[in-house]
C-alpha cells in the first residue's frame, strides 16, 4: 500500500482544516517546499497536495507550489482543488501534477469529466469522492447532493476509473480512525479499483488495516503535523 503525505495550501500556506471547515484553519508551515523536503528525506515518494483556495474559488489558484515542489523534489504528486476547466487541468499537469483528482467536475458535468479520463487517461485522472453520511459532497465539501457514494463510485468504475480518492468527511481531521466499513463496502461492490483512503488515520493499526483490507494508498495528514505519528514511525512501519 502505498503511502501518501498530504499537504493542504491556503495562501500558499501549509494548513489542515478539521471537517473541511475553513474556520477550523490552523497553520502548520509557512514553507510547503520545506516540508516536502522533509517528506522526500525520510523515503518517502507521493504526497497529496489539496488547493484549498482553488477548491473554494471554483479555480486552481496555488498551483506556483506544486511547480516549485515538482521542480525541486522528486516527489509524484497527486493535485486536486479547483479542477472545473480544461485550462485547470491543463494548469495542473503543466506545474508538475502526476494525478489529478476530479471531484465536483464528476459529481455535475459527468461528460466533461469522461472527456478528461478518455484524454488523459485512467493512471493519470482520479476520481474524487468524498461525502458524508454516504451522501456525495462538492465544491470543496461545502455543498452537498443526494448522490449515493457507493453508487457513484460504482458507476465510475463501470466506465474505466481506475484511481479513487474517498473521504469520509466526518472522520476528517478528527484523528479517530479511518472508515473501515465505508471502505469495505467499496472494494466489495467496485472490483479492480485502486481506492486510497483519506480522514481520521491516527496510528500504524490504522495502516495496517486499510492495508489489510486492501486499499492502494492511504493518505496520512493531520497526525503527522499534530505530532501523533511521526515519520519516521511510519517509514518503519512499511
Amino acid at each position: 500500500m502505498r503511502i501518501i503525505i498530504a499537504l493542504d495550501i491556503i495562501g500558499g500556506h501549509c494548513v489542515r482544516l478539521t471537517k473541511g471547515d475553513y474556520s477550523t484553519k490552523k497553520t502548520y508551515s509557512h514553507n510547503p517546499l520545506d516540508v516536502a523536503k522533509q517528506i522526500e528525506d525520510h523515503g518517502f515518494q507521493y504526497i497529496h497536495i489539496v488547493d484549498l483556495d482553488g477548491a473554494r474559488e471554483k479555480r486552481v489558484i496555488n498551483y506556483h507550489v506544486v511547480e516549485e515542489i515538482a521542480s525541486k523534489t522528486s516527489l509524484k504528486i497527486e493535485f486536486g482543488g479547483g479542477i472545473r476547466s480544461d485550462d485547470d487541468l491543463s494548469i495542473a499537469f503543466n506545474s508538475g501534477a502526476d494525478q489529478v483528482i476530479c471531484g465536483s467536475i464528476a459529481a455535475t458535468n459527468s461528460p466533461l469529466f469522461m472527456e478528461w479520463l478518455a484524454k488523459w487517461g485512467q493512471e493519470r485522472i482520479i476520481l474524487g469522492a468524498d461525502g458524508s453520511h454516504r451522501k456525495v459532497s462538492t465544491e470543496g465539501w461545502q455543498e452537498n447532493s443526494e448522490m449515493d457514494l457507493i453508487s457513484f463510485i460504482t458507476g465510475y468504475s463501470l466506465k474505466g476509473v481506475k484511481y479513487v480518492i474517498c473521504t469520509d468527511i466526518e472522520k476528517d481531521g478528527m484523528l479517530e480512525g479511518p472508515s473501515f466499513d465505508l471502505y469495505d463496502e467499496i472494494i466489495s461492490a467496485c472490483e479492480g479499483i485502486s481506492l486510497i483512503a483519506s480522514g481520521g488515520i491516527s496510528s500504524a493499526n490504522d495502516i495496517l488495516r486499510l492495508a489489510e483490507k486492501g486499499c492502494e494508498g492511504a493518505i496520512i495528514g493531520k497526525a503527522i503535523y499534530e505530532g501523533i505519528l511521526s515519520l519516521n514511525e511510519i517509514k518503519k512501519l512499511c
